[in-house]
């Protein structure tokens, strides 16, 4: 239970989600439920390779200006970014300035454009990676799983970057392919209804 708290209101929640003020709303409304738009897939790739190094909140406080860069990480869009763009992203002060996790977006949107047209969407190659539940690990008991280092694998085989294994479980927890809420957490139940009702791609 050591990775449980008593929030303000009483409730008890994710330790971790107490850590920031601006993470108790993501860990209430986002964390753990289950995702199949595209985009929102994408950017949480592409979030996760940007955090590589910093802290989630960092990116999460950038998040909005994320989304204006990268024209809500609409990877049709990004695709077609050219030198002229990474310039322009390497100046903007609401981003994560790193050259190489920059261009690593602009890799990605062209891989994923591959993946949707193969598999009909980006999502439904993400779901078909999701994990029995009988083989995972206690809640927040691990940062790898044999499923994030299958989905990791195939990645990097198709030729994206900054999709390591640790970097693909945050992703899988924080889109609802696991439900990794702590044993205990209010939001738990309310992520696993999602999930149950969650029409896989």
């Amino acid at each position: 239970m050591n990775n449980i708290v008593t929030s303000a209101d009483g409730k008890k929640r994710c330790k971790w989600c107490e850590s920031a003020p601006d993470f108790l709303k993501y860990h209430d409304k986002e964390w753990g439920f289950p995702v199949r738009d595209d985009y929102r897939l994408f950017e949480k790739l592409s979030l996760e390779g940007f955090q590589s190094g910093l802290s989630w909140r960092t990116i999460l406080a950038k998040r909005e200006s994320f989304r204006t860069a990268f024209h809500q990480f609409d990877f049709n869009k990004i695709a077609r970014f050219t030198q002229k763009d990474v310039a322009r992203l390497l100046k903007d002060e609401g981003i994560v300035r790193h050259k190489g996790k920059i261009e690593a977006v602009i890799n990605n949107a062209k891989k994923a454009q591959e993946i949707a047209e193969r598999h009909g969407s980006l999502a439904a190659f993400i779901w078909s990676f999701e994990p029995d539940k009988k083989k995972l690990a206690r809640p927040q008991t691990a940062s790898t799983s044999a499923a994030s280092m299958a989905l990791s694998k195939e990645l990097k085989k198709q030729g994206w970057k900054f999709v390591g294994p640790t970097t693909v479980y945050a992703f899988m927890q924080a889109m609802g392919l696991i439900n990794d809420h702590a044993e205990g957490c209010i939001i738990r139940a309310k992520a696993e209804a999602k999930r149950r009702s969650f029409k896989k791609p």
